[in-house]
């Protein structure tokens, strides 16, 4: 089957082979085999619903959270020969789509959870071929998750209704997601596919945060390009976002309190700019597909390593070094330890050993990938030599073999 996939990838992608991960996903989608896949943010996720929708018989339903996320692939799709299409409340050509998807004229579908859990929306599709369905940020349907949303937890009647096999996709799921994903959209255990969470060119670092203007101005300084900012809350955002007016670059602010056309206008000057800055509440992060961003510094604690891993998984998608820089400050975790503590209810014992694998990897003295990796289920090399702490053991030791150098000298000397 290889020399074919690999053709038709080729052929309708302009790719010479696979990226890791990518290969299995799409073998199992053409024998109609239902599949969780855990691939991390940049991994080429989409190739993996978009090339069996090319080689099956029937449209791929791709489910999707965000309307501007949706019209990015569907534009992607269309650049690479794909019939592709959204039906969303933000377009104007709604009926045209419909017209084209009961004429079997479109490979992908896009539509939000919203609508795809609706009953007219299911009437719709009951005339027409599934060849798959495709759950992006499946995540979002656990409430163990770091972005939980109700919707996601609608959808099995319209999946129970077709034969055709389900992807659920996600760039991050600890084992508790993981299991509530597979459980809820009835997918085989042994249909669970994980790729390396390693990012090797994302430079972690974490450091109390002390004067906060001056360490981000460093990093400003030292990273040329464009970043993102994230800040706890609407009014950090502003504050922040005014302070750095002076800095000499672009600032841009970013959050759910905003109006629609002042979010979509700081979105598209971010995307249009080489070195732009975004200050954002984590309202700006989903479906955040900017190849060349240099640095994610986070101004305040993350929610979960989960939350952590995909909000920094958003710098360096191209390859290129990038930095991952979080701020803390003993006032924020004693907060979040005092509120840890105090919670109660089914997910209180899942939340405090979230929160005991934070702890450890703002604490650790050891390699902060490690960690990260470690909690993700994967047995990592103890260092990865770019993170602050390898980084810092590699200067330690230079300076102890250069100590040692010199004292041999002395000895002969002597």
């Amino acid at each position: 089957m290889m020399p074919e996939l690999r053709a038709a990838l080729q052929q309708h992608f302009g790719h010479q082979d696979f990226r890791e991960g990518q290969r299995a996903v799409v073998e199992r989608m053409l024998v109609g085999q239902s599949t969780l896949a855990v691939m991390p943010t940049g991994g080429g996720k989409s190739l993996t619903y978009q090339l069996p929708a090319v080689l099956l018989d029937g449209v791929a339903l791709v489910i999707s959270p965000l309307i501007a996320l949706m019209q990015d692939q569907m534009r992607a799709a269309q650049t690479h020969g794909l019939r592709a299409a959204c039906l969303t409340s933000a377009e104007d050509n709604r009926a045209e789509v419909i017209r084209r998807l009961q004429a079997g004229a479109l490979d992908l579908l896009y539509v939000a959870p919203e609508r795809a859990a609706r009953e007219d929306f299911a009437a719709l599709l009951a005339s027409v071929k599934i060849c798959l369905f495709a759950i992006d940020e499946a995540h979002c349907v656990s409430e163990w998750g770091h972005d939980f949303r109700p919707d996601y937890r609608c959808l099995r009647p319209l999946l129970d209704a077709h034969p055709a096999p389900v992807l659920a996709l996600t760039a991050t799921a600890d084992n508790y997601t993981r299991e509530d994903i597979l459980t809820h959209f009835a997918l085989p255990p042994d249909g669970m596919l994980l790729s390396d969470f390693d990012r090797p060119n994302i430079h972690y670092a974490i450091r109390q945060r002390r004067h906060w203007q001056a360490q981000v101005a460093d990093v400003l300084r030292e990273q040329r390009g464009a970043g993102i900012i994230y800040a706890p809350t609407r009014r950090q955002v502003e504050q922040v976002a005014q302070a750095l007016q002076n800095c000499g670059r672009r600032i841009l602010a970013y959050h759910a309190g905003m109006g629609a056309e002042q979010r979509q206008a700081s979105q598209r000057a971010f995307y249009a700019s080489s070195n732009a800055v975004m200050v954002a509440t984590i309202a700006f992060g989903m479906g955040v597909d900017k190849g060349d961003v240099r640095f994610i510094i986070h101004l305040g604690l993350p929610r979960s390593i989960e939350a952590y891993y995909q909000e920094t998984g958003r710098a360096g998608r191209d390859g290129a070094p990038a930095l991952a820089l979080m701020l803390w400050s003993a006032k924020e975790r004693k907060a979040s330890r005092a509120r840890i503590a105090q919670a109660s209810g089914p997910r209180a014992g899942v939340d405090r050993l979230r929160w005991a694998a934070m702890e450890r990897l703002i604490g650790t003295w050891g390699c902060r990938r490690a960690h990260l990796r470690r909690y993700f289920g994967e047995v990592p090399p103890l260092t990865c030599g770019n993170c602050d702490n390898c980084a810092q053991a590699r200067w330690l030791v230079a300076v102890v073999e250069w100590a040692m150098g010199l004292g041999r000298k002395l000895t002969r000397k002597a």
